[in-house]
């Protein structure tokens, strides 16, 4: 999950990075605004990581997947066992002679189809289990950036971007913004009751 965030993150801040540059390379000149100043440019920032462990609807989201990992890997490690079992029922089958070679051939084609079957699964809970975390952090995204345009109403901000470590060298925290934004998410978003 951590992977998927930093991804999000990256490109989210890079997008922004890049209209922030485009914003000051217009017209070729490096400008000094005054924050004060109508038409001026201020940027504020908010630490990610602190959202992904502070905001309650991604602290939900990570209980969410961590339960469907769960389930799948029961439902993988189930088909498994099973498969398993039949496997050894067959070896112990051949081994005391019991099976002809018809019948040999039909426990293969039983074990391979139940292999492709598990293979199958396995395919459709990942392609299940990423549409869900896409959805899901689609509907965080959209809560954060509905939350923050509410907030820089009062604020005034040109841009709001996430700070992400290694992509930025320097910060200010006079305009970090993370405590006020994590307060007025959780009091927003209430945790869904299950």
């Amino acid at each position: 999950m951590n992977r998927s965030f930093i991804i999000w993150n990256v490109v989210l801040t890079a997008g922004l990075l890049f209209l922030g540059v485009s914003y000051f390379s217009s017209g070729g000149k490096a400008r000094t605004l005054k924050a004060d100043a109508p038409g001026t440019f201020s940027m504020a920032y908010f630490e990610m990581d602190s959202i992904e462990t502070n905001f309650n609807l991604v602290k939900e989201l990570k209980e969410e997947l961590s339960k469907k990992e769960q389930s799948m890997e029961q439902e993988m490690q189930k088909m498994a066992g099973n498969a398993q079992q039949r496997y050894n029922y067959y070896q112990q089958q051949a081994s005391t002679g019991l099976m002809n070679e018809s019948q040999s051939e039909a426990a293969g084609r039983e074990l391979r189809n139940l292999e492709e079957q598990m293979k199958n699964r396995k395919q459709a809970l990942d392609a299940e289990y990423g549409d869900f975390v896409m959805r899901r952090q689609n509907e965080i995204k959209s809560k954060i950036e509905a939350y923050l345009q509410e907030f820089n109403k009062s604020h005034s901000y040109t841009y709001i971007v996430s700070y992400e470590q290694g992509l930025f060298y320097y910060k200010d925290s006079v305009n970090n913004i993370t405590a006020d934004l994590i307060k007025g998410l959780n009091e927003r978003y209430k945790p869904s009751s299950k």
